[in-house]
């Protein structure tokens, strides 16, 4: 288990805009080993791209259909070219000194894309 951060106080943690987002596609990024390249519908129009360092952890095919939790007001960046939108929530898990296991926060029925988490 890692250790805890500092706590923060509930005004800095409302301003995190946590959200449900259905994967509709998912592909290894082209340019980086560890990222794969997820597309979201996040309950707006355009949907978003995310680049997520889980490809040691998931197969693309096995997270598409699945709605997970991300982080939707993150800045975007732009991860070996491609564009991320946002963060996927993970658990990990260090097993050992160069050994984790990964899962991605995800809903346990269906919602709407862009539902709130809270």
């Amino acid at each position: 288990m890692s250790e805890p951060l500092p706590s923060i106080d509930f005004e800095h943690f409302s301003k995190i805009d946590l959200r449900v987002a259905t994967v509709t596609a998912c592909e290894a990024h082209p340019n980086a080993d560890k990222l794969l390249k997820v597309t979201l519908d996040d309950g707006t129009p355009e949907g978003r791209q995310v680049c997520a360092g889980i490809k040691a952890w998931y197969e693309p095919e096995t997270l598409v259909g699945k709605q997970v939790v991300i982080v939707a007001n993150l800045e975007p960046r732009k991860l070996r070219g491609e564009i991320s939108q946002g963060m996927i929530l993970a658990a990990s898990e260090v097993l050992g000194e160069d050994e984790r296991e990964v899962r991605v926060m995800a809903v346990d029925g269906p919602v709407p894309p862009g539902s709130r988490v809270s």
